[in-house]
């Protein structure tokens, strides 16, 4: 860890401060979010489709907004989003621990998705814009940072939560209002490249360029091919812990085993993601590290398919072995599979769009990954469903892992192709006065 910290201290304060960002905004966010349901459910008595709708609006105003999020970051610059999306999110988590009407838990849904649609795209193009030659490893850094607020925030949440959950969300709101004010502070203001205006033309309209970034086959193949990479990653929080509690039971047991995939999954990250990322850029091509990355994912299953022919074991430690270690192995091939490919993903979306309305494409890119998990999981659900009415169990984990090799094979194919090849860059985006 020491090694990580002396390789943000080389980077602009900017960057530096981007990743601190994105530490306290996960830690404000996953201290809350793993909660909520419980509270609406409980203390506030709502209904089952009342708490699903509540948690459906914050997603759904997060992934319907990223394009709009995107273009606004282009256009007004990265920093002015970065601020409202942070304003926003201390107005959503202060309004859910206070209010019990739905018609307020909805509006405050709302407005964290929102936050999250405003700041993202925002957040990822400046710090590709202020990293410059040195995307790859700044997003491995990135990670880190990311993965160490998800670990955190649960453990902070659990802790609050336990006292008032409504501690728990004015707590949130304080973080991010003491976040928002380092930002007004700190950050530099920061415009993205627009060969445009650079050389004087007239701007664009924001339809303009919506149409040329989809007539930009390269990065709209791309999108579609990560989407199974989303769609992967995401069992650790759906399909692996219905996993242990299927084969575990409920209680102690189930609870500790899930909090153990998720462990395995934020600590491999943030121990090794550096050594990972320098190992891959100086061995692979970024389209084959990609393409690694998805076969990793893909093999996450295994271990998971090669349980199910195994008869269940009579004694309760045999069991809990069952139960606990093919899913904690995948979450440690799923997480190893994000380590290989995510550094790459994001400096592939900014090639591929030649360093020109980066946070836009940032944004689009996030609403096509976003309605595929979606779809995905809906998919995945059906499986498990079928598996358990037909006594299939190994059927969604081979429906994953074939996932996993139709996305290998897709980015292989656009890597052989020539289609994430670099595309001429612009120069790098300076500062603007604040």
């Amino acid at each position: 860890m020491k090694g990580t910290l002396a390789q943000v201290r080389t980077y602009e304060r900017s960057v530096q401060l981007l990743m601190v960002n994105q530490f306290t905004i996960n830690l404000g966010f996953y201290m809350l979010m793993p909660y909520l349901a419980t509270h609406l459910a409980g203390p506030l008595g709502l209904a089952g489709w009342t708490v699903g709708l509540i948690l459906g609006v914050r997603n759904f105003s997060q992934q319907g907004m990223f394009l709009i999020g995107g273009t606004l970051a282009d256009r007004l610059g990265y920093k002015p989003m970065i601020i409202t999306g942070l304003a926003l999110r201390i107005a959503g988590f202060a309004t859910l621990g206070l209010v019990d009407s739905v018609p307020a838990l909805i509006a405050a849904s709302a407005a964290t998705g929102l936050a999250g649609a405003l700041f993202n795209p925002a957040t990822r193009a400046y710090l590709a814009a202020d990293a410059g030659e040195r995307r790859v490893e700044a997003f491995a850094l990135f990670n880190v940072f990311y993965q160490a607020g998800i670990l955190l925030g649960p453990l902070v949440g659990m802790v609050l939560t336990g006292v008032d959950f409504r501690v728990t969300c004015l707590v949130a709101a304080g973080i991010f209002a003491v976040l928002s004010i380092v930002q007004i502070r700190a950050l530099p203001a920061r415009r993205g490249n627009d060969a445009a205006e650079r050389a004087g033309g007239p701007r664009e309209g924001v339809l303009v360029q919506w149409r040329g970034i989809l007539r930009n086959r390269p990065f709209l193949l791309f999108s579609v091919a990560m989407i199974g990479s989303y769609v992967m990653t995401f069992q650790v929080y759906m399909a692996l812990p219905l996993e242990v509690r299927r084969v575990g039971g409920e209680g102690g047991f189930g609870t500790a085993a899930v909090a153990v995939l998720f462990a395995v999954s934020g600590l491999s990250t943030i121990l090794f993601q550096t050594r990972v990322t320098a190992w891959c850029k100086a061995r692979l091509e970024p389209g084959r590290a990609l393409a690694w990355g998805l076969l990793a994912m893909g093999a996450a299953f295994l271990p998971l398919l090669a349980a199910t022919a195994l008869p269940v074991p009579e004694s309760q430690l045999g069991t809990r072995l069952l139960a606990a270690v093919p899913p904690v192995l995948a979450a440690l091939l799923l997480a190893v599979g994000t380590m290989i490919a995510y550094p790459f993903e994001m400096d592939t979306i900014v090639r591929l769009c030649g360093d020109r309305l980066v946070a836009t494409h940032y944004g689009l890119y996030n609403t096509v990954c976003g309605v595929g998990i979606a779809v995905g999981n809906l998919l995945t659900g059906a499986a498990l469903d079928a598996a358990r009415s037909a006594g299939m169990s190994a059927l969604p984990w081979l429906a994953l892992f074939v996932l996993g090799l139709g996305c290998t094979a897709a980015l292989y194919g656009l890597d052989r192709t020539g289609r994430l090849a670099p595309s001429a860059r612009t120069p790098r985006a300076e500062p603007v006065p604040a």
